[in-house]
């Protein structure tokens, strides 16, 4: 009896004969594999970005065997089985070249096979067959080599090769060529050359020693695989030195990171398919980052960007970070909060059109205002610290100037555009009284996808709909204001005063875009839109410190132009068409006694009956539609009142001031007067005051606190 047959009688005399049923076939090897990273793909199914999900252990992908180098092949089978393509399953000359009394000790390994190192690997970390501290036993070996045979019956060599590849365990936590080729070499397994291979060949044999031990064992599979040439081991001792500790490793790989994170947590997924587009989510970071290295200098370091298709609502380009020029690259610039500054400026301005307070031609003063508020007065500045006068509604937006957006907030009230600003989707955490006539101009936070997403509401003719819906059928804004706006915003004429006539704004094609820059310069932000596309842009720091020197124009503006201009560059965008519901009219801007006009006469859109020809100082405001909302002017909401102790309770007044005649007030529930002013006799305590018309409809409110020690008694005397 020859060896071969010894060994197998001995095998089935220990009963370890495994029944081809307890062998996985290779398809079930193979459909059960799961990577240790979930996927992310674009829209047209290319890799955009991998995350770690499992962090026990580091797999790759399943790579086929044709995708292997075929240096490492070779390489693996120099190194670990020479006849691998001769053998069943046991190289039967190596078991009889070695002496009995060390045939299965740790010391002989070389005869055990790439296909009883499968085997071994298929039973499982817990298996019968798995090593034990002192080596595997004799009875282990034997089952070894049963099981290795049963595989060689069932499987094809290819596979055999292709799933031990996969499978077998490198170094750490690095299992699989895959995770192996991308961690230790930076690229694929299919471009290892023969050095690489060499190397990865080592550390099956030996996959936690140190750098110069493997680099000994690589240089003897070099020379195996380059037979008859000189090896220059020196270069395999710096290859290892440099590739063995590893690639610094991030839980995301990739060029949509945070995009990657809010997909996946819409739920665990192997891969995910989103609406982002690789091609433009490189362009986009690589100009991102670009321009972001152009402003170093002035103290910038983060930006975001995002891009929303108008009519889907998908998301195009997600850009959270400016990755390796920032210091705080997982903070996600797409959705972390941040004050907007004027960017909120066209929803009020729509709002004011939508209730005929203002037509595009209506003349906003533009002057020095301190404006009363519960906390004190409000004192409103412009950019460049100047003020031009009197201007048109169209000039005021357009020249982003921050006095008649806070006029114009005046004349809506902080609690129907906070309202406004809610229907849109902006997540603002504070009531309206929190703001109150800052909000004009930004003082509340939004995140950007948000924000980018209201302006899609403009897009779409006044039409909301969540980010990754179509816009609903109930428009959030009236659409002939919302044409009205976008009209505005693509107007290069009416924002010459702040930006000049040739501003990086303007582009070949139709576009609407609004700038925006917070509080000492915090944060900087471009919104706009063309026919198919929004695109928003914000630049600043994720610590919030201030940037240095930075404009509308020279921070975000540059990035949106540059992206709109990329997505148009095969593309038309055309105007909108109006809607049904405006007229447009000639509209002529008068000077004071026979000075020089205020603006140049033009064609302005006007919602029907609101028109007019004629615009002076002195220009009343537009009709009011019938029916229209009343407000309520004064008091601020939230005011709080202190009653003077010193001056009798009758003698002291609150005064209650209407936008316009025809209301009736409404105290606490009960009916208290009527007409566009009321003097009310105070007493302490929180109360609501309603404005509403003649058939009790409720058109506005303010909730108002009435303080002072004593007064409550004195009252009830007087009455």
């Amino acid at each position: 009896m020859n060896l071969r047959h010894a060994l197998a009688a001995a095998a089935l005399g220990l009963g370890l004969a495994l029944p081809a049923q307890a062998l996985p076939s290779f398809a079930e090897v193979h459909d059960g594999w799961r990577s240790s990273e979930a996927r992310v793909l674009d829209r047209d199914g290319e890799l955009l970005q991998r995350v770690r999900i499992d962090h026990q252990v580091r797999r790759g992908e399943w790579i086929a065997l044709a995708d292997v180098s075929p240096s490492l092949r070779t390489a693996l089978v120099l190194s670990e089985d020479r006849r691998f393509h001769e053998h069943s399953g046991v190289d039967w000359r190596a078991v009889s070249a070695a002496a009995w009394g060390n045939l299965w000790n740790s010391r002989t390994r070389g005869a055990s096979t790439i296909t009883m190192q499968l085997a071994a690997l298929l039973d499982g970390p817990e298996g019968d067959l798995q090593r034990g501290a002192g080596g595997r036993r004799l009875t282990q070996k034997l089952g070894q080599a049963v099981a290795a045979q049963q595989l060689e019956r069932r499987w094809r060599k290819d596979q055999i090769l292709e799933a031990y590849l996969n499978l077998v365990p490198f170094r750490g936590e690095l299992v699989g060529i895959d995770a192996l080729s991308r961690t230790l070499f930076g690229k694929a397994a299919h471009g290892l050359d023969e050095r690489e291979a060499a190397v990865a060949a080592a550390l099956v044999r030996a996959p936690n020693a140190k750098p110069a031990q493997v680099a000994q064992r690589a240089c003897g599979v070099l020379q195996l695989m380059q037979a008859g040439t000189p090896v220059d081991c020196g270069e395999l001792r710096i290859l290892t030195t440099i590739a063995l500790p590893g690639r610094e490793f991030t839980a995301s790989e990739g060029i949509a990171p945070h995009h990657a994170r809010h997909v996946l947590a819409a739920g665990p997924a192997q891969t995910v398919r989103s609406t982002v587009s690789a091609p433009l989510q490189r362009f986009a970071v690589q100009t991102l980052q670009r321009h972001l290295r152009e402003l170093k200098g002035r103290h910038v370091q983060d930006g975001a960007l995002v891009v929303l298709d108008n009519a889907s609502g998908e998301v195009l380009a997600w850009v959270g970070s400016s990755g390796e020029l920032s210091a705080a690259s997982e903070v996600d610039g797409v959705t972390a909060l941040r004050q907007p500054g004027s960017t909120l400026k066209p929803f009020l301005y729509a709002q004011a059109i939508a209730e005929r307070r203002m037509t595009a031609a209506s003349l906003l003063e533009d002057s020095p205002a301190a404006i009363p508020t519960t906390s004190g007065l409000y004192i409103p500045q412009n950019y460049d610290r100047r003020f031009k006068g009197w201007v048109s509604a169209r000039t005021a937006l357009a020249a982003s100037l921050n006095v008649p957006a806070v006029r114009t907030l005046v004349m809506v009230s902080p609690d129907a555009f906070h309202h406004q600003l809610g229907a849109l989707g902006l997540p603002l955490r504070e009531p309206a009284g929190y703001y109150g006539y800052s909000l004009a101009l930004g003082s509340a936070e939004v995140p950007l996808l948000s924000l980018t997403n209201a302006f899609r509401t403009l897009a779409n003719g006044g039409r909301y709909g969540p980010v990754g819906s179509p816009p609903q059928a109930t428009p959030a804004i009236d659409p002939r204001a919302a044409f009205i706006v976008g009209d505005i915003l693509s107007d290069s004429n009416a924002r010459a005063r702040t930006f000049g006539t040739d501003s990086v704004l303007a582009t070949r094609f139709w576009s609407a875009v609004k700038t925006g820059t917070s509080k000492d310069m915090r944060d900087n932000w471009a919104v706009g839109w063309s026919e198919r596309f929004t695109v928003g842009v914000w630049v600043g720091n994720a610590s919030g410190a201030p940037m240095w020197d930075v404009s509308g124009t020279s921070g975000a503006a540059p990035v949106w132009a540059t992206v709109m201009q990329h997505l148009h560059a095969r593309t038309p965008s055309r105007a909108p068409p109006p809607p049904a519901g405006l007229v447009q009219a000639r509209a002529v801007f008068e000077g004071t006694d026979g000075a020089r006009p205020l603006e140049a006469a033009r064609s302005e859109w006007f919602l029907a009956g609101t028109e007019q020809a004629r615009f002076a100082m002195d220009t009343p405001a537009p009709a009011r539609a019938p029916g229209s909302a009343l407000r309520i002017r004064s008091p601020a909401p939230g005011t709080i009142v202190a009653l003077d102790p010193d001056i009798p309770p009758n003698r002291q007044r609150l005064s209650f001031v209407a936008s316009g005649a025809g209301g009736r007030w409404r105290l606490d529930g009960k009916p208290v007067g009527q007409g566009t002013q009321l003097q009310w006799l105070p007493w302490p305590g929180r109360h609501v005051m309603q404005l509403t018309d003649a058939r009790g409809t409720v058109l506005d409110e303010v909730r108002f606190e009435v303080r002072g020690a004593g007064v409550r008694e004195n009252h009830a005397r007087n009455h």
